[in-house]
């Protein structure tokens, strides 16, 4: 009877917890979202007796439509990066599961540093710029998977500890060679980390602020982050328009975050059982 109560207890301190952390910012910019601009840059948690939805296509309509250039370069960016993470992940995730020598601590203790080691702006574009890439999105998209490489590889090891093995041995008696045994057999039973790792990363680099800013500017580069620019000012702020435009550029994520939430948690959790 007392777990019962402590376990109740704990899911209503977790449902206010959520509702401050999380419900209460969204309602905040909804309801500023449909204000005039005066009222808006009050920043008060009230509703406007006119709402505005108007607000919503002038975000749209701003700058000739950056809004919908900057969503079409963000999935771009995102399918591209997340695509090239799993085929290159999923199979570095495998021989470092798999193979045992000395060669593969020094290599696992390298790319699991990326976990800790900032990445170096000014190196990183005079790179880009000897390999003529900088300002391009093939290269914005190797900055992307580079940086979220050592999670992805983490996360793919933790799961490829769950297949056994004799799947693989049942594989070489058939004559499968290791290309075919993995695409053909290991990397099937991925699904549950592939979808986690699809999720996770497809948040991160849609959201993804920084990156873009200092390796892919321009006005016909922008990503989705960088529309919000477009209503910061340095004498003065749209926050109606703000606060519009960050709605319409989180929805798409949460909606996604929202639908497969128990896939990145059943991933997660079944990558950690002999991890």
């Amino acid at each position: 009877m007392k777990k019962g109560k402590k376990r109740l207890i704990l899911e209503i301190v977790s449902f206010i917890l959520a509702i401050i952390i999380f419900i209460i910012p969204f309602v905040f910019m909804l309801t500023n979202s449909l204000k005039d601009r005066r009222a808006a840059n009050a920043l008060e948690l009230s509703l406007s007796e006119n709402l505005l939805w108007t607000n919503y296509w002038e975000v749209i309509q701003t700058n000739n439509f950056m809004l919908i250039t900057a969503f079409k370069n963000s999935l771009i960016l995102t399918f591209g990066s997340v695509s090239l993470l799993i085929i290159v992940c999923s199979m570095a995730g495998y021989i470092f599961q798999r193979r045992k020598d000395r060669w593969m601590g020094t290599l696992n203790l390298i790319i699991l540093s990326g976990l800790m080691v900032p990445p170096a702006i000014m190196p990183t574009i005079w790179l880009l710029q000897g390999l003529h890439i900088y300002k391009t999105m093939f290269g914005m998209i190797l900055i992307e998977v580079a940086l979220q490489t050592p999670f992805t590889i983490m996360l793919y090891r933790g799961f490829m500890a769950t297949i056994p093995i004799e799947l693989e041995e049942s594989g070489y008696i058939d004559g499968c060679g290791r290309f075919k045994l993995f695409t053909a057999i290991v990397f099937p039973l991925l699904k549950p980390v592939t979808a986690t790792v699809l999720i996770l990363n497809a948040v991160i680099i849609f959201n993804d602020f920084a990156n873009p800013l200092y390796f892919l500017p321009g006005h016909s580069n922008a990503t989705v982050q960088l529309t919000l620019y477009n209503f910061m000012g340095q004498f003065s702020s749209s926050y109606n328009l703000l606060f519009a435009n960050v709605i319409l550029i989180t929805i798409p994520m949460l909606v996604l975050f929202i639908i497969f939430n128990k896939k990145i948690v059943d991933g997660m959790v079944a990558g950690a059982v002999k991890g």
